[in-house]
Formats: C-alpha cells, sequence, structure tokens
C-alpha cells in the first residue's frame, strides 16, 4: 500500500481505516443535518438514510466508486414549499417519485448509452455548473465563518481563520497518516480552539453541551416525533408533488453528473466508463427514494467528501463503506448526534472555505483538461450565462394551480438554461 495514496480497493489497517472513515462521516454531518433542520425532517433520520443509502450505492456500483451520499440542498425549496401546502407525507412521496426518475433515465441511458447525454452537457456546461455549486456554497462558508445572528463577529472570523490555519498546516506539512486526516485535525483543533478560548474569554464560548444533557443515549432514528408520540413517516402522492420534484430532479442529475465526473478527476479512474454512468445514477436514485421511505431527505453524492478524497489522497471504498456504517450506528446514538451539533458554526466555516473552495477549483479543472476554448464566442457565453444565473441567484418562479407557487432557481436553473443553451447556439464550422 502506497504511504501517500491508498486505492479504489486497498483496505487500510482497521485504526487507520476507522480514523479516516470517521473524518468522512466529520465532513458530511454538518451539511447533512442541515437540510432537515431546514426542512422539518429529523437529523438522526437523515444521517441513517444516508449511512444506508451510500451502502446502497456502492452495491449498485460493485464497489468501484468513492462516493458518500447525503442530504441533497438542491431539493430544499420544493420540501419546504411541498410540506408547506401538502404535507410532509407529500414531500416524501415526491422525493420517491425522484429517485425512481433516476432510475429510468439510468436505464435509458445504459440501453442508448450517453452520447445523447454528452451532446446535452458537454465540459463547458458541466464545468461551469461544477464552479457554480462551488462558489454557490462559498456565502454559506463566509456567513458561517463572520456572522452571529447577522452581525459581524470578529471572534467568529478569529475561529474560523484558526481552524483553517490549522487544516492547511495539516494539509501541507503534515506526513503520512496524519496527512490524511488533515480536515478532522482542522475539525478537532478548530473546536478545542474555541472550548479553550471560551474557558477566559466569555465572547467564544459558543460551545453549549444542555441538549447533549438532554438527549437520550439510544434511539430509533427513523421515528418521527409529534404531538401524539412517535410515528413512521410514510409517503404520500399527488401530482403537483411529483411534477415539482421531477423538475428540480433534472438539475440534481446534473449535478451527480458532475459530482462523478469531478470523482473521476481526482481518484484518477473514469467512472463514467466503470462501472458505467447508469449505475452510479442508478444507485443514486435507489438510495434518494430509499431515504424517502424512512422519511428522510433525498439523497446526494457529496462535494464535501469528494473534497476530503482531493487533499488527503485516499480513496479507497472500504473507507467510505466504513464512514456508511459508522453513519447509520450513529444515528442510534442521539447523544452523539446531539455532540456533534455543538461544533460553532465558525469552525465548520472555516473548514467549508477550504472545501467548498475546492469544488469550484475541480470545476476550473474539468475545463482546462477538457480543452475547453474560451475564444469560441459560443463557448464563452453559456459559461458566462451558467455562471452570473447560477450565482447570482437567477430565479424561475409561477403557479401551478390555484395557491401552489413552483420556484426554480440557483444551481438548478442555471444548469437548465446551460442545457438549453448548449442545444440551441450552433457551433461555429471550420
Amino acid at each position: 500500500m502506497s504511504d501517500d495514496i491508498i486505492g479504489v480497493n486497498e483496505r487500510p489497517a482497521f485504526g487507520r481505516w476507522f480514523a479516516l472513515s470517521f473524518q468522512h462521516v466529520f465532513a458530511m454531518f454538518g451539511a447533512t443535518v442541515l437540510v432537515p433542520l431546514l426542512t422539518g425532517l429529523s437529523p438522526s433520520t437523515a444521517l441513517f438514510s444516508a449511512g444506508t443509502g451510500t451502502l446502497i450505492y456502492i452495491l449498485c456500483t460493485g464497489a468501484k466508486v468513492p462516493a458518500f451520499l447525503g442530504s441533497s440542498f438542491a431539493f430544499i425549496p420544493a420540501l419546504i414549499g411541498i410540506t408547506q401546502q401538502y404535507g410532509l407525507a407529500y414531500a416524501m412521496g415526491g422525493a420517491f417519485c425522484a429517485g425512481v426518475f433516476y432510475a429510468i433515465v439510468a436505464f435509458i441511458i445504459k440501453f442508448t448509452g450517453k452520447d445523447w447525454l454528452d451532446k446535452a452537457l458537454p465540459p463547458v456546461v458541466i464545468g461551469s455548473v461544477i464552479i457554480v455549486i462551488g462558489l454557490n456554497l462559498a456565502p454559506s462558508a463566509m456567513n458561517n465563518a463572520m456572522f452571529n445572528n447577522g452581525e459581524y463577529s470578529l471572534v467568529y472570523f478569529s475561529i474560523a481563520m484558526v481552524t483553517l490555519a490549522i487544516a492547511i498546516v495539516a494539509t501541507i506539512f503534515f506526513k503520512g497518516f496524519f496527512n490524511t486526516i488533515s480536515i478532522l485535525i482542522g475539525l478537532v483543533g478548530g473546536y478545542v480552539f474555541t472550548l479553550v478560548m471560551g474557558l477566559f474569554f466569555p465572547a467564544y464560548h459558543l460551545i453549549d453541551f444542555s441538549a447533549v444533557k438532554q438527549a437520550s443515549w439510544f434511539g430509533l432514528p427513523f421515528l418521527q416525533h409529534g404531538e401524539n408520540g412517535y410515528y413512521w413517516l410514510l409517503p404520500k402522492f399527488n401530482f403537483v408533488a411529483i411534477l415539482t420534484f421531477l423538475i428540480v430532479s433534472l438539475a440534481t442529475i446534473c449535478e451527480h453528473l458532475g459530482d462523478t465526473l469531478v470523482s473521476s478527476r481526482v481518484v484518477g479512474v473514469d467512472f463514467y466508463k466503470d462501472p458505467g454512468l447508469h449505475r452510479t445514477l442508478l444507485g443514486d436514485g435507489l438510495a434518494t427514494a430509499w431515504a424517502a421511505v424512512w422519511g428522510g431527505p433525498p439523497n446526494t453524492t457529496y462535494g464535501e467528501n469528494i473534497g476530503v478524497m482531493a487533499i488527503t489522497k485516499v480513496y479507497s471504498v472500504w473507507v467510505i463503506g466504513g464512514a456508511a456504517v459508522i453513519a447509520v450506528v450513529l444515528s442510534f446514538f442521539q447523544k452523539f448526534g446531539a455532540l456533534i451539533q455543538t461544533i460553532p458554526g465558525p469552525v465548520m466555516g472555516g473548514i467549508s472555505m477550504l472545501l467548498y473552495g475546492l469544488i469550484a477549483s475541480s470545476g476550473l479543472r474539468t475545463i482546462v483538461e477538457s480543452g475547453v476554448d474560451y475564444k469560441d464566442k459560443r463557448n464563452l457565453t453559456i459559461s458566462s450565462v451558467i455562471m452570473v444565473i447560477g450565482i447570482g441567484g437567477g430565479m424561475l418562479q409561477f403557479s401551478i394551480g390555484s395557491a401552489f407557487t413552483f420556484s426554480l432557481g440557483g444551481v438548478a436553473l442555471a444548469t437548465l438554461v446551460g442545457i438549453l443553451l448548449n442545444l440551441i447556439i450552433p457551433k461555429e464550422t471550420k
């Protein structure tokens, strides 16, 4: 086994394996539990469905693709809108159908090939979308790093900078095993710094353990807590909810293509060919449908974990699978979930500066390595429009029925517009 790179099929020794897997759990935890917190779902359910969904993905891809699946941010508007109008169960029904739609597209790709997909989504579109995905997350990182309830905080910024500095030092200067867990070192270092400073300076007292004390030790993560006790949230279906989620899934399929391409670039293996795009998309779809059955948010391949692989050069499916198992186990330990949620926002902000930037940089790498010619006004136009709409917060909004307003914005709208421009604008003839 290489001291610097751990390949897709390599399995580290147990102690190192556990630490590397745990690092991936840390990388995905904040974003994965944030989606349910914003949409009224259970964070424990999200952790459970992310772990089991990742195992489903690994099974579907023949254990050839190291990808962790977590809660999808792209579906947040749909989850909130459908829940407010029809109820949470109908949002789960829409999410289930989105997963089925993934599977249908996967089978179409299997029997017809992906040439039509390549024409609709060339590198200039995918690379630009990846850049938008990374930069679209940048405000979230900086808000966590600088603002306390909407007000600028020098304390927050100092914590974020210390966290970022620790992660950068670990990434650049540490060797061997400690280099491979640089993200975990950054998180723990930022957490300890905040904890210690909070003992001496009240302004740094950001870590509150009261929620940990109140949380139960064990619990079933897929049971929702309501007025009449605990219940299992089963999906329900109606046309508006299904249509809404299907439209959004067009963008998330493109996000999947981008993440898979980034993973291919990072690992150095063409996952589009082996195991095949149809298998990665099927795994993503089945994981999303599976999550909906248990009351969890739709899943997606996670840029945070791709960023961890890019930094650490650890590409092992065994490590990803270990992270999935840890996530499932931890979903039953509610005190641990409460403890992780005590990680201060500026600590997550400091780490996110590095991880989100890596996503955008991967988009640039895709464009450069694909040889996209920006002397061609067609390519320049497509990239320009995608990035302005995606980063600028473009929004398509219209009413469906008498009360529900459908909206498509940000990355989703930028992706859709990019696809249309690529299909409409003629190529220059030489």
